[in-house]
């Protein structure tokens, strides 16, 4: 019998992605509503109980609100909201983040899938934290550079738009210095972190795709680890895993000179850079990842998959 799945919120940039990622599964049977039903609380209601797997593409209320209405302990949900990222009884939808993970996932009713910038950030500094060279305590410092889709339709049409009541020109601007971002509370908690990364992100003129950066003073880490040490690291965590990959030497060094944050886009995979200088005892950490595939969409028809025991990559092939 084919998996039935709602998505609420289905007309946004992620839950278009993901309804085009599900289209025409055989295995899948997708409940859509008319535009008038999607505003309509009572369809809502019984559509999110209807089904096997709820996928929430709201705002923060709305997906809370959306959970509340579920009245069945049938439907599982993924939800990609901010929302309950830290959340008790929600389960991170980060596959490769330990080794337990994937399995966590199929088992749970709950999923909260990351965030784009915090999955290349956990990404990064989990391992690390894990093997030991990196202390919980360390003041780690993250920098992104996004394409203008991860702030949705709003800041898409400032961009595309030129009848946009409030249109941006910049090839480049850097935002949420107010220090608050939504998303280091996940970095802080899935990366085990004792207190929270310094995070600066930034937008570009291109659409998707993004660089997530974590620097290290290699001098500063107990021991004074290596860059081999690092990225050997992160090779041995990753190792085996089919969407996430770490770059060896020879091509960090191809593209010490000009990483590409649109390189990978349309594709579920994330791949990681170890930039290292040994003299100076220093490592730039990257990840590069496609802002609405691994970082959205994508991540969450990974994480549907794993949930009802289908083929992990189906609907990621893109």
């Amino acid at each position: 019998m084919a998996v039935t799945v709602f998505i609420d919120g289905e007309a946004g940039t992620t839950g278009l992605q993901i309804s085009e990622r599900l289209a025409g599964r055989a295995e899948l049977s997708l409940v859509h509503l008319s535009d008038d039903a999607r505003k309509d609380a009572a369809a809502r209601r019984e559509a999110l109980n209807d089904s096997d797997l709820a996928i929430l593409c709201l705002p923060d209320d709305a997906a809370r609100d959306a959970v509340a209405m579920i009245k069945n302990a049938r439907t599982r949900v993924i939800d990609a909201s901010t929302a309950h990222r830290v959340a008790d009884g929600w389960t991170y939808g980060f596959p490769e983040m330990t080794a337990d993970q994937t399995a966590r996932i199929a088992a749970a009713p709950r999923v909260t899938n990351p965030g784009c910038y915090a999955t290349g950030a956990v990404a990064l500094i989990r391992p690390l934290i894990d093997a030991g060279l990196l202390p919980a305590d360390y003041p780690v410092t993250v920098n992104a550079v996004s394409g203008y889709s991860g702030g949705g339709k709003s800041l898409i049409a400032r961009f595309e738009d030129s009848d946009s009541a409030d249109p941006i020109a910049s090839r480049y601007f850097a935002y949420g210095l107010g220090l608050a971002h939504k998303h280091v509370p996940e970095m802080r908690l899935h990366a085990g972190l004792d207190h929270p990364p310094l995070f600066t992100p930034s937008v570009g003129r291109f659409r998707q795709g993004m660089i997530v950066e974590a620097p290290l003073q290699l001098w500063s880490l107990p021991g004074a680890p290596t860059v081999a040490a690092v990225a050997a690291a992160l090779a041995d965590h990753y190792r085996g895993r089919r969407y996430v990959t770490v770059a060896g030497a020879a091509e960090a060094e191809a593209r010490a000179a000009l990483l590409d944050p649109e390189e990978v886009n349309g594709a579920n995979d994330l791949v990681l850079y170890v930039f290292g200088n040994e003299e100076r005892g220093q490592v730039a950490l990257a990840a590069v990842l496609d802002n609405l595939g691994k970082g959205a969409s994508g991540q969450a028809v990974q994480n549907l998959n794993l949930m009802f025991g289908l083929d992990e990559t189906a609907g990621l092939e893109m």
